[in-house]
């Protein structure tokens, strides 16, 4: 038996060596040096929790960042959410061509972040840009999208709508899942359309709008690409995500032991919410049982 434990942990330690090493050692590492001011030349100097006292009462941006990706996760989760439903309940339907409609949808969830986000920065040039060049058609001045304290930020909520057919796949194997009967029974007892909708389908997918939601949640707060690339962070601060503010500081300012501890921050902040939400599930999540 210990010999074929020991085959066992021979075949897992690969990954066993690359998660201590990669993975656990860094994430213990960065709670030391939360408490130091390190900028990778010299050595750590531990300053207790001064890095945390001057998150708190001396750094604007921090707060700023801060309720920017607040602001994010109120609004592009929701928005995300409806449309992933709203999208998944079209495409249930079985119509010729069907397959090919879900994969037409599904298609740029995969297409890689970084070249998204490029054609996105075309597509809103205020010169050249795709919108803009409708916009004139139809004798309108369309505004500087991605340089405007007004539309930059809302920008990057509509643009997170191009990958929503990654959680459509979600909510459509969710509406496969719900059994039949139930529709048949409602259209015996004569529910119409959006009765059936509201009393059987939605409650039944209330488990996969909650997975949706929570992942959607943690992936706000770790928003980064997108603003870095089309952004900066700029019009005047208004796009400085907590995510770019902290890899601003730790390769920027190589500040190591400040972002160390605006990470851990992000991190008490994301369980704190996460457990919110997996509070409230008992009142609007219904399983099958």
């Amino acid at each position: 038996m210990k010999r074929k434990n020991l085959v066992g942990y021979a075949f897992i330690a690969p990954w066993l060596i690359g998660f201590l090493v990669f993975t656990l050692g860094p994430f213990l590492s960065s709670v030391y040096l939360s408490f130091t001011r390190y900028d990778i030349v010299t050595p750590p100097v531990w300053v207790g929790t001064a890095n945390y006292e001057a998150l708190a009462s001396t750094d604007p941006l921090f707060w700023k960042s801060l309720a920017i990706t607040l602001k994010y996760a109120l609004v592009a989760v929701p928005v995300g959410i409806v449309a992933g439903v709203a999208l998944a309940l079209l495409l249930n339907v079985e119509v010729k061509g069907i397959a090919l409609y879900r994969t037409i949808f599904y298609l740029p969830s995969i297409v890689p972040a970084v070249a998204t986000t490029v054609v996105f920065a075309w597509i809103l040039n205020p010169q050249v840009g795709l919108v803009n060049m409708i916009l004139r058609n139809f004798g309108i001045v369309g505004p500087n999208w991605l340089n405007d304290v007004k539309t930059a930020f809302w920008s990057l909520v509509l643009m997170g709508l191009w990958g929503v057919g990654g959680s459509m796949i979600i909510y459509l194997a969710g509406l496969k899942d719900i059994p039949a009967y139930l529709y048949e029974a409602a259209v015996i007892d004569g529910a119409n359309s959006f009765q059936r909708m509201r009393r059987i389908t939605l409650p039944m997918l209330t488990p996969v709008i909650f997975f949706n939601l929570v992942m959607g949640t943690i992936g706000a707060f770790q928003y980064f690409t997108q603003a870095y690339i089309m952004t900066s962070g700029g019009p005047e601060e208004s796009t400085t995500f907590y995510a770019l503010y902290l890899y601003q500081r730790a390769w920027k300012y190589l500040d190591m032991g400040y972002a160390s501890a605006m990470a851990w921050v992000l991190f008490i902040l994301v369980v704190i919410l996460t457990a919110l939400i997996f509070r409230t599930q008992k009142r609007w999540v219904h399983y099958g049982s």
